[in-house]
C-alpha cells in the first residue's frame, strides 16, 4: 500500500517549470497570431503622391468651409469638384424647397424637396407651375393622411399623379429628396 500512496503523490505534484514553459509557448502563439492578423488588417502605407492628393483635398474642403474661393491650379482651371447629377443638362430640374403648414393640425409644418426628371429638354416654366401646384396640394393634406409608410406612399402617388397631369407626360419621374414633418 505504501507503493500506491507514493505513486499517487507523484501524479498530484506538477512541476512549476512545465507550467511556465506551457504558458510561454501559449503566449508566443497568441502574440504571433495577433501580429499576423494585425498585418492583414492594417492599411498599406500611403505613397508620397497619394499623400499630396489627400492634402490638396483637405485644403480645398477647408477653403470651402471658410467661404473662400478656391485657388487656381497650375493649368489655370479652377477645381470644380464633383459634377452635380441634378442639372438641367441632364433633364433634371430641382425645385425649391416647399415649406407649408398642414391643413390639420395647423401647427404642424411640412418641408418637401422634389426634383423632376423631364423627357427631353426641361421646361423651367412648367417646373415652376408644378412647384406651385404641389405647394397648394400640401396645404390641403392632414397629418393623419400622411402618417406612416402607407401614408407617405399615398402622398407620393398623389403628387406623381398631379405632376403627370400638369406636365402632360413630359415629366417621367418625380424624385423625392427630403420629406420632413415638424
Amino acid at each position: 500500500m505504501d507503493d500506491a500512496d507514493t505513486a499517487n503523490a507523484g501524479q498530484k505534484k506538477s512541476s512549476p517549470v512545465v507550467m511556465i514553459a506551457a504558458l510561454a509557448v501559449l503566449t508566443l502563439i497568441a502574440g504571433g497570431g495577433g501580429w499576423l492578423v494585425g498585418g492583414m488588417l492594417a492599411p498599406a502605407p500611403v505613397s508620397a503622391e497619394e499623400a499630396k492628393i489627400i492634402e490638396d483635398a483637405r485644403a480645398a474642403i477647408a477653403l470651402k468651409k471658410a467661404g473662400q474661393p478656391q485657388a487656381a491650379e497650375e493649368g489655370g482651371k479652377k477645381d470644380e469638384g464633383l459634377p452635380k447629377i441634378a442639372t438641367e443638362a441632364n433633364g433634371v430640374v430641382q425645385l425649391d424647397a416647399i415649406t407649408t403648414n398642414l391643413a390639420y393640425p395647423t401647427e404642424n409644418w411640412i418641408r418637401l424637396e422634389v426634383a423632376l426628371l423631364f423627357k427631353g429638354a426641361p421646361d423651367v416654366a412648367m417646373a415652376e407651375q408644378i412647384h406651385q401646384d404641389i405647394a397648394a396640394y400640401l396645404k390641403t393634406v392632414s397629418l393623419q393622411q400622411i402618417q406612416g409608410p402607407r401614408g407617405f406612399q399615398y402622398l407620393k402617388d398623389d403628387i406623381e399623379e398631379r405632376v403627370d397631369l400638369r406636365s402632360e407626360g413630359r415629366v417621367t419621374n418625380v424624385i423625392f429628396r427630403t420629406f420632413v414633418i415638424q
